[in-house]
């Protein structure tokens, strides 16, 4: 095994010498990548894709390197740097050069491999892109993701559909079946439906597997011909379901090492017509085992439990396996070097041993164990032995032996045989055995030439000439009709062309490269020198024919001439539809399995063994339109005795009338690109085209002609049904400005009636408003007055609050008087003690405060004149004699106060005095009567003094009494002035609210 390091290097060799792979582990090629940085390290591998030719891969690694392998060229050149891990890669589209990759954000770009180029980036995931599904053509994909799929158109890049479902129900796998235009979609929940890749339209629904073996589906594989789906999960079972009966038709229990599935995918085979029979397993363990479905045998397994597989590839041709292994290399493995017992042909001789039951399988019917070994082929046959021994010796024969062996192993002798013993070849391998009879070379890119030039103008309304119910039909008949016309000119003229190809596109619409190269090949070999009298039907072919039918059965070719009946007409009509009219399907195979093994002369002896097998019925008929229902329908006819016949007329008929000697062999269609067909005139072709472009050239000048005339009348027609549409808008608008008018006449007198209404409302809203401003005034003047009442009768009871307080301050004040005149009482006894001793001092002190008193009156008066005099002279203002007359009014309430005080004093003090005087004189007469004048005198005068200083001793007194007296007597006139003014203002406002309503009333 030969192991690569890319390296840092963008370009180079896969290997330095030719790989010689072992069958024990069948490796071509080991490549790694690693970098050469301070740490060293490799770049694993996580995806791979091969292109349509099989040939080339481009694998991704996880720092978003993406590496191109030429396998037959032996290169590699590093494609693009992504800078992103890629999660999935497709490069099979329609332009060739052109790749896929999703990556780790969620978008996908698609690249040049040859410009190295950006050509489009697509973004529309919320989740990673786990896989691409690339439709065969190459022009659609399908991207899935764990919460969607979109559909994507790859020739504008742009979304067409997307595929929304419930977060519980997620999606397993998206993909388009190969070479249909079919979607299947796996959820997680095991629901599998089939939905038409156009319309989008679901064809059916899979039904749910048995509860006995229900797994859940993690991975899907279809085969190349899109019949059987294999499905597997967490579990060593596989399911294989059939996608025509949509049924569960077997169960296959893998080995107990397997118990998870990660990925399955069929191994194509060219001997099996794409029925794949071999189908890989990868399993937890990393190894992959490929089993034959059918004998459920383990054919081979590659990987190991030390070098285990991640993720696996096979090529469309199925030569090559490429494996991204564990330890993130990549291994590519040849299958020739694996498959050496698939690659054989299958044994001549099958025998059915028995059919598959009627009934509906059980999960138990349908299960099989795959069993260990290399596929056993059932031992020779002593008749076996017998054949190849006379077969070596047959010296004669050897060079003809040489050339009847074909390419796929198979002998055209032995078919021959086998075919003569049975009449037929086994269903199951027919399609193989006509692959290898006709020698087909699959030229892949030939055909996807011709089908890229697209549908061909001449079949474009097909569906019109010949209505198939099956549009999946009817789409590879065009492709394939289409596929001839741009191999061959004449093939888009043919017009039996539809009825030669249809039986076999039938028979191969899963596989448009086999049905057109089955065609091709028939056209080529079995339709010589059709084409000679085109476009009239071949003179040539048909008088071969009518020749070989005078020499076998005159009477019946006596009957046609008679009857006006031409080989145009028993003849022909089988030749153009190569008897699929006239045959059933079965018939039909059974027949051609014969055309095919025989010479091509062996199609013209069919139609001349056909009307001879059916001469009595053809007897029996006179009418041209009986032979002609007779050619274009099923008879009741044994296409055993017919093919019997047609052996006894190819060896009984004369050398000079056979058609072997006018046919050449049989020539295979060439590899790499088909051969040049021009058997045909050329000049009429050629003549035909030119005339149907004249006459197409002529039919688009008259579209042209009649597209003007139809635009001008269709302007005269609009101007004219503008002209009506003016003077009925006209009209109208005359109508609608008259009604307008009278709407407008009726709209003033509404409006003169509404404002009438409207002035006698406003009236009464006026008198309402002065009502309610009258009311309002009424609320505002009682609610003023009761204001008042409340102020004066809080007046009242502070004028009685502060009476009663002025009362008890003068009881107060009364009690402090008798308590002080006790007290003079009691100093009235010490008086009278000293009354003697200071008479004098008293009198003289008396007489001293009396001229101070009299001093400081004086000296009063002189200063509040000099005041009055002095403001007059420097304010002459009203304000200040104002305040001047207060002033002069406050000390005249002062004196008037301090001369009552003096008053009611001198009056106390006299009484005082008196009440004294009579006391001492009672004593004085008691004490000395004899001088009793003298000393009356005398006590008098120390009284008086003695009165004097209790006057003086009790003036504090007396004139606080008399300044509260005072204040009481300011606070009551002011109060007093208050009550005067508040009746005042209550009889103005009487007065006012007396007078209101008579204004309100006017």
């Amino acid at each position: 095994m030969q192991s690569t390091d890319l390296g840092n290097k963008e370009s180079g060799k896969i290997w330095h010498r030719k790989p010689s792979p072992a069958a024990r582990d069948g490796v071509i090629v080991n490549i790694i990548h690693t970098t050469s940085d301070y740490l060293p390290k490799v770049l694993r591998f996580l995806n791979v894709a091969f292109d349509s030719s099989g040939d080339c891969l481009i694998a991704g690694d996880h720092q978003g390197n993406i590496y191109g392998f030429d396998l037959p060229g032996n290169r590699f050149n590093l494609v693009q740097r992504t800078a992103q891990a890629c999660t999935a890669l497709a490069f099979n589209l329609h332009r060739k050069s052109e790749f896929l990759v999703a990556l780790a954000d969620y978008s996908i770009k698609c690249f040049d491999t040859v410009t190295k180029e950006l050509v489009s980036w697509m973004r529309g995931h919320e989740s990673s892109v786990f896989s691409i599904s690339v439709h065969a053509s190459g022009r659609y994909a399908i991207t899935t993701s764990s919460d969607t799929a979109q559909l994507w158109d790859l020739d504008t890049f742009q979304r067409k559909r997307k595929l929304n479902i419930l977060q519980s129900v997620g999606i397993q796998k998206v993909f388009f079946l190969p070479l249909s235009n079919t979607i299947l979609s796996c959820f997680k929940d095991n629901s599998i439906f089939a939905w038409e890749c156009d319309t989008l339209f679901c064809k059916y629904q899979l039904p749910a597997p048995p509860e006995s073996s229900s797994i859940l589906y993690k991975v899907f594989a279809v085969t190349r011909d899109g019949r059987v789906l294999a499905a597997g999960g967490k579990s060593n079972h596989l399911h294989l379901w059939c996608l025509e009966a949509k049924q569960l038709f077997r169960i296959i229990q893998m080995p107990t090492k397997v118990r998870a599935i990660r990925h399955l995918e069929f191994l194509p085979d060219s001997f099996d017509a794409g029925s794949n029979q071999a189908l890989g397993v990868l399993s937890q363990d990393g190894i992959m085992r490929f089993i034959n479905i059918q004998t459920c045998k383990l054919l081979f397994e590659i990987g190991s439990l030390d070098e285990g597989i991640s993720s696996s590839v096979i090529s469309p041709h199925g030569r090559y396996i490429a494996c991204v292994m564990e330890n993130g290399s990549l291994n590519i493995y040849s299958v020739q070097a694996l498959t050496q017992e698939i690659n054989k042909p299958p044994p001549p001789l099958v025998k059915v041993i028995e059919d598959l039951p009627k009934r509906k399988p059980t999960s138990g019917d349908l299960k099989i164990k795959v069993t260990s070994g290399r596929v056993q082929r059932p031992a020779k046959s002593k008749d076996n032995k017998i054949q190849t021994r006379i077969l070596k010796q047959d010296l004669t024969s050897h060079f003809e032996n040489k050339e009847n062996e074909l390419s796929d192993g198979l002998n055209k002798k032995r078919l021959q045989i086998l075919l003569k013993g049975y009449g037929e070849y086994p269903t199951k391998y027919r399609m193989f055995i006509w692959r290898s009879l006709l020698q087909l070379p699959e030229n892949h890119t030939a055909f996807s030439s011709l089908i890229d030039k697209g549908v061909h103008m001449a079949f474009l309304n097909l569906q019109r000439q010949y209505p198939i119910k099956s549009r999946k039909l009817l789409r590879v008949l065009q492709r394939t009709l289409s596929a001839l016309a741009h191999w061959s000119a004449i093939f888009s003229d043919t017009p039996y062309l539809p009825l030669l190809a249809f039986p076999f596109v039938k028979l191969f619409q899963n596989n448009q490269l086999i049905c057109f190269e089955v065609v091709a090949t028939l056209i080529t070999n079995w339709c010589q020198h059709w084409f000679e009298y085109f476009p009239n039907p071949p003179i040539n072919i048909l008088s071969m024919i009518e020749n070989v039918l005078a020499f076998h059965d005159k009477e019946l070719l006596q009957h046609f001439i008679d009857n006006d009946v031409t080989s145009q007409l028993y003849a022909w009509p089988l030749l153009e539809t190569v008897f699929s009219e006239v045959l059933t399907r079965e018939e039909w195979l059974k027949l051609f399995d014969n055309v095919f093994s025989n010479h091509p002369s062996f199609l013209l002896m069919t139609a001349v063994a056909y009307n001879i097998c059916s001469r009595a019925p053809l007897l029996n008929c006179n009418r041209k339109d009986d032979f002609e229902y007779f050619f274009h329908h099923r008879n009741n006819l044994d296409i055993s005795v017919v093919i019997r016949e047609v052996y006894r007329l190819m060896s009984t008929t004369p050398a000079d009338i056979h058609p072997e000697n006018v046919l050449s062999g049989f020539v295979a269609l060439t590899k790499g690109q088909y051969p040049v067909f021009n058997q045909y005139p050329k000049f009429i072709v050629d003549y035909q085209t030119q005339e149907r472009e004249r006459i197409r050239n002529d039919e688009l000048e008259y579209l042209r002609e009649r597209q003007t005339i139809e635009n001008m009348q269709a302007e005269v027609d609009q101007q004219r049904a503008e002209d009506e549409a003016w003077c009925q808008k006209q009209e109208l608008l005359h109508k609608a400005e008259e009604a307008r008018r009278e709407m407008l006449l009726q709209e003033e007198e509404k409006m003169i009636q509404q404002r009438q209404r409207l002035a006698a409302v406003k009236r009464e809203l006026k008198i309402q408003e002065m009502h309610l401003q009258d009311a309002a005034r009424r609320r505002l003047l009682k609610l003023q007055q009761d204001q008042q009442e409340m102020e004066l009768k809080r007046l009242d009871d502070e004028i009685e609050r502060k009476v009663n307080m002025r009362d008890r301050e003068i009881a107060t004040t009364a009690k402090d008087l008798e308590i002080r005149h006790l007290e003079l009482e009691t100093q009235k006894r010490l008086y009278e003690k000293n009354l003697t001793r200071n008479q004098e001092t008293v009198a003289k002190e008396m007489r001293q405060d009396i001229d101070a008193y009299r001093r400081k009156v004086d000296l009063e008066e002189r200063s509040f004149h000099r005041l009055l005099e002095a403001d007059q002279t420097q304010n002459q203002k009203a304000q200040k004699w104002k305040e001047a007359e207060e002033k002069d009014f406050q000390l005249k309430s002062e004196k008037k106060a301090s001369a009552l005080s003096d008053a009611s004093r001198k009056w106390f003090l006299e009484k005082e005095l008196d009440d004294a005087l009579e006391h001492a004189e009672h004593i004085h007469n008691k004490v000395v009567p004899r001088c009793q004048n003298e000393r009356v005198t005398s006590s008098r005068l120390p009284k008086t003094s003695q009165l004097n200083d209790i006057s003086e001793m009790d003036s504090s007194t007396w004139i606080s009494l008399s300044q509260r007296e005072a204040q009481w007597d300011t606070v009551e006139r002011d109060l007093l002035g208050r009550v005067r003014n508040l009746r005042q203002r209550l009889t103005a406002q009487a007065r006012s609210r007396c007078q209101t309503p008579r204004l309100l009333a006017t």
